[in-house]
């Protein structure tokens, strides 16, 4: 029978093998190193972004970004109410280089699908319209695909920082930093151990054009879904990271400055809304993988281990407590001074595991260390996030910007509903060249 002593003990393992691990690989990983004699080229590569807008500082910056690294093309695809004002955005600016495309209502699965067929190159990749690229960054992500057995490929993000920040805009600012670095940490990671990472992120990943045209792709892209209830139009990005794992298809994570990628995230308030919609995705799709699928048990089993299972058992408020709790149960025959040692050891173990992963961030930005408990607080706060969002899966809503929720009935649709919708999807998009 077991007692509070082995309780725990597994419990302590079971937490917290996985950062031990994690760290050392981390430390461990390196990307796959650039070819000597690419046969892939920046020539090879076609940019789809899709968007709610078609002009803006924002868009024109992530454009800029993008051109400077010489793509054969970047199609843009927008709403039939900002297609006008894309087009006159890339007359004046001469962008020769940029197609437009439009549809009719925002959906980002309806907006790929639209681009897709458009694209000339071997190898596609998707970019969200507020992200800045560095100039180094093509040929990073072409360097596995150079490997056939390589379906897609990631890279590390960073926060775009905002400039002369006030109080609110760096506390919500620090928060999302310290998302996406947990996220680089947790990729890195699991790519090291056995190839797999939970995500590849939307905000900038390439495919090989062949995957996204096989037809029972597209078929499953624009069909899948959810609890047999649901079409689910949301969570792209997830929906091809399982396919590709399905599929026997590799992916990469190529972590290295000069494939890091800036984005921008809520600096207010709507992270929580951002963070309510992460959560709900991320229960979405891995549940479908762990249960459904299933192909990740047997061949990324660490990555189910380190990521997969913790949207299910990762609670950090009920964690600390009950190991808390638990030694002293465990420790209460001990001797007074010998108690509060061991205390004094755990306690300091579980402060170092809050912000060992994110040891990257504090050395760029030291001064962020005085922040540290408002993330432990937030830590425990998201447990209430992650509880709400398994109570809603059903519920595909942004929340956090403007025009984003416009056709979210659609990102959701009932099964009864679906083959009225799915036609309605297939011929209300068009593209002008």
């Amino acid at each position: 029978m077991f007692s509070c002593h082995h309780v725990f003990i597994l419990l302590f393992l079971y937490r917290y093998v996985r950062l031990a691990v994690n760290l050392v690989a981390f430390c461990l990983h390196r990307p796959i190193p650039l070819p000597e004699n690419p046969r892939l080229t920046c020539q090879n590569v076609t940019v789809v972004i899709p968007s709610l807008r078609g002009d803006g500082g924002e868009l024109w910056e992530t454009i800029r970004s993008i051109l400077a690294t010489e793509p054969y093309e970047i199609i843009l695809v927008t709403v039939e109410a900002e297609e006008q004002r894309a087009q006159k955005m890339a007359k004046e600016a001469n962008l020769s280089k940029v197609r437009i495309c439009s549809v009719s209502q925002p959906n980002k699965r309806r907006q790929m699908v639209r681009a897709i067929p458009e694209v000339r190159t071997e190898i596609t990749i998707f970019a969200d319209d507020d992200v800045t690229w560095p100039s180094t960054l093509l040929p990073w992500m072409l360097a596995p695909l150079e490997d056939e057995r390589y379906g897609g490929v990631g890279t590390n993000q960073r926060l775009r920082r905002a400039e002369r920040p006030n109080l609110q805009q760096r506390l919500w600012g620090y928060l999302g930093a310290l998302y996406l670095e947990r996220r680089n940490f947790d990729c890195a990671s699991c790519m090291f151990i056995d190839g797999g990472l939970p995500c590849l992120s939307g905000r900038t990943v390439a495919y090989r054009t062949c995957i996204l045209r096989d037809e029972a792709f597209t078929y499953q892209f624009t069909h899948e879904e959810w609890l047999g209830q649901y079409q689910l139009n949301a969570d792209d990005d997830n929906f091809i990271t399982r396919w590709l794992v399905s599929h026997g298809k590799k992916i990469a994570y190529q972590h290295h400055k000069r494939a890091e990628v800036l984005t921008t995230l809520e600096d207010n308030p709507k992270f929580l809304k951002q963070c309510l919609r992460w959560s709900r995705s991320n229960w979405r799709s891995n549940i479908t993988s762990m249960f459904c699928d299933g192909h990740i048990w047997t061949r990324q089993p660490w990555s189910t281990y380190a990521v997969y299972l913790t949207t299910v058992s990762h609670w950090a408020i009920v964690w600390d407590a009950l190991l808390i709790y638990l030694y002293f149960d465990m420790a209460g025959s001990w001797p007074r001074e010998s108690q509060e040692c061991g205390l004094a050891v755990l306690a300091g173990w579980m402060f170092l595991s809050k912000f060992l992963k994110l040891l990257g961030h504090y050395i760029r930005y030291p001064v962020d260390f005085l922040l540290l408990p408002v993330s432990i607080l937030f830590g425990y706060f998201h447990g209430l996030i992650k509880g709400y969002a398994m109570l809603s899966l059903n519920v595909t809503a942004w929340g956090s910007r403007e025009g984003a929720d416009d056709d979210d009935a659609y990102r959701m649709v009932r099964v009864s509903q679906k083959h009225q919708e799915a036609f309605e999807f297939r011929s209300a998009i068009f593209c002008t060249q």
